[in-house]
Order: C-alpha cells, then structure tokens, then sequence
C-alpha cells in the first residue's frame, strides 16, 4: 500500500449501504460512494463492493463482545466515512450514517445501484424526515405505536366492594373504594382506568430508538414532558410519566424469579383484580417455621364476600392440624340454613357467664348418659 490515510491527504465518501451480510460477522457493509462507483449494476455489482469497517464510539470497547455490536445500518442507509488506504480507495471505514428525506422508494427491477436493490425494503417512505416519527411530533403524522396505545387501554377495571350486612347478630358494614357509591341500592363505580399516555414530544427533544423489528426505546427530554418508555413489538412494555408514574403493560405471561428475599413497600393502596384464578402456595420446601402470616393494623377491618360460592378452610395433617379462633370481643355467627358440627372426639363448651338456648321447633338430645346440674 503506497498512500494511507495522514500521508497523502483524507479521502471522504459518502454512499448508500447496498449489503450488511457480512460473511465474517464483523458489522461490515459493502457501500456504493458518490464518485467512486456507477450506479450502473450490471457494471459494478453490489457483492464486488469492498467492504467497510464500521467506526464504534469510544464508549464502546468493541473487543471480545464487550461494548456495543456495530449493528444497525440497512440496506438503503446513507453513509459517510473515509479510505484507510487513501486514493485506492479499497479499505473503507464508516464513521456515521446520513438522514434525509427520500423522493422515490427503492425499485429492485431498475437494476441500479445507490439503493437498497436487494431487498427494496428501506426506505420505507418518501417525502417525509428519516427522522423518527416519535421524535418529529408531529401530531398530523403520528407513529403507529402511538395510536395503537391511545387505543388499547384498560378502561373501568372493577375493584373489591364490600356490600355489607345489615340484619342479624352478624352485621358487617359496608366497604367501597374511593370511587364507588350505592345508588338505588347497587354499588356503582368502584374501577379505575389505565392513564392514557402523557406522549406529547417536541423536536428536538425526544431521542428515539427503533429496531427493524418494531422495538422502540424513548428518551424524552421535552420540557415538563419528561418521559422514558421501552416497548416491545407485542405491545409490552412500560412507561415512565412526567410525574413519576409507571405504567406496565406485559401482553401476555409475566414471570418473575427471585433467587432470595423480596421486599415490597407500597405506600398507599393496593389494588388487585384478577379476572381468572388466584393459587398461592406458601413453604412448598417443607421448612418448618415457614408461616403465612397477615397482620392488619388499628382501626381496620379483614373482611373476605364471596358472591357465590363457598369459603372452605381445611387443615390435612392428623398430627399438627389445629384451627384456632380468638375472638377478643363477641363471636357472631347467623347461619341461614342448616348448622352441622361433628365432633369425632370430645366436645367441652365453658360459659363463665349465662347461656340461652332459644329453640322454635324440636330440642333433641341423645347419649348414652346426660347429667344435668
């Protein structure tokens, strides 16, 4: 090599990436540049194309996985950079890549380079910014995740409502969310809605990241619209408001794994629907001490309205299978139907104070022996 970069001048190119199947999986593209090369491919095919190193920053180590991978230009994308080895022109290097606004699509049958002549898949519009639409924010031409997510919102998700006892020894008051009312004796209200999304980007503020595939990642510095929000083509994803708040959307199974403790404070009020089932299986190990246990603070109630169906507490163990109740003020119990207790041991009942015994129909008592006192 007879001329190298620094020795006899800085030679520059601009060109359009005509291939980034690089045999070697180094981030190369093969480029076709301005005043280098014809546009003509019958004359200059694209896999004679040299190919170009691609320049990572120097945040990047690039060495041995670690760092960024020089993925991400496609066929169809403008470039700039210059020959390593000067006026030869056969060791390009890529320093960045060139927005701009296209006026024609790629045309595979026209035979021409300068183009993404392999596939004809970008760009993907002409007339318009290679600028991402989110970071554009224009609001005529909207990105299509945007609109999709103004749209699949979850809207009126019911909450828990206690509706209450009134007759009997066994009242319960009623216990509505902060949204809910009784009108005309039904409990109305009582959900709360998925916030819309607070997008309202101005450029240049938004920085936008979107892969082939339709994963988005933006970095939103609008003023007092400050955002963060990562979304996966399914639609999952979150976003972080101006205010702090999180809205998490998984569109289909979540898993969660930790390998130790979880800790979780939530300051206010936890909310939790769910339209199917809820399992939860405590000490699956067996360890002893193990315990689920639930403690409710002053001034509140535990209360469990099942609204048809049954409530079913069993304990299997023959050795250790207590179930213990204490009541440190009355224990109030109104059965509608049938009351049925079997005893298949010992039955002892102590009343410090007086019983009564009110019975409307029948009072039978059967053993082999009763002593009355």
């Amino acid at each position: 090599m007879s001329e190298f970069m620094g020795k006899n001048g800085f030679q520059w190119f601009v060109g359009v990436v005509e291939d980034r199947a690089d045999p070697k999986t180094l981030g190369r593209l093969r480029v076709r540049c301005l005043g280098y090369h014809t546009e003509d491919l019958e004359k200059l095919k694209t896999s004679d194309l040299p190919w170009a190193h691609v320049m990572n920053p120097i945040t990047s180590a690039t060495v041995s996985g670690l760092g960024q991978s020089p993925i991400g230009a496609v066929e169809g994308t403008w470039v700039v950079g210059f020959f390593q080895d000067g006026s030869e022109a056969q060791q390009p290097i890529i320093i960045g890549t060139l927005p701009g606004i296209p006026t024609e699509l790629p045309d595979t049958s026209a035979n021409k380079g300068f183009m993404d002549a392999i596939n004809g898949a970008y760009p993907k519009y002409k007339n318009e910014s290679d600028v991402n639409r989110l970071a554009v924010g224009d609001d005529d031409n909207p990105h299509s995740t945007l609109t999709i997510r103004k749209a699949d919102r979850d809207l009126a998700v019911g909450t828990a409502q206690i509706d209450g006892i009134f007759s009997g020894v066994a009242q319960i008051p009623t216990d509505l969310d902060e949204t809910a009312a009784i009108v005309a004796g039904r409990i109305t209200g009582g959900s709360w809605s998925e916030p819309e999304t607070p997008y309202d980007a101005q450029y240049p503020h938004n920085h936008v990241y979107e892969s082939e595939g339709g994963h988005l990642r933006e970095m939103d510095d609008t003023p007092s619209k400050e955002r963060i929000h990562e979304r996966h083509a399914s639609g999952s994803g979150y976003e972080i408001h101006p205010d702090g708040t999180k809205v998490t959307r998984v569109k289909k199974d979540n898993y969660t794994i930790v390998t130790n403790d979880e800790y979780t404070h939530i300051k206010g009020t936890n909310r939790h629907t769910t339209d199917g089932g809820v399992r939860i299986r405590v000490n699956s190990s067996g360890t002893e001490g193990n315990n689920y246990n639930i403690e409710v603070g002053n001034n509140a109630n535990v209360n469990v309205e099942v609204n048809k169906g049954n409530i079913n507490l069993t304990t299997l163990s023959p050795d250790v299978g207590d179930i213990n109740i204490n009541a440190s003020r009355d224990l109030n119990m109104q059965v509608n139907r049938n009351m049925n207790v079997a005893v298949l041991g010992n039955a002892i009942e102590n009343v410090t104070g007086k019983k009564d015994e009110f019975v409307v129909g029948n009072n039978t008592k059967t053993g082999s022996r009763i002593d009355l006192n």
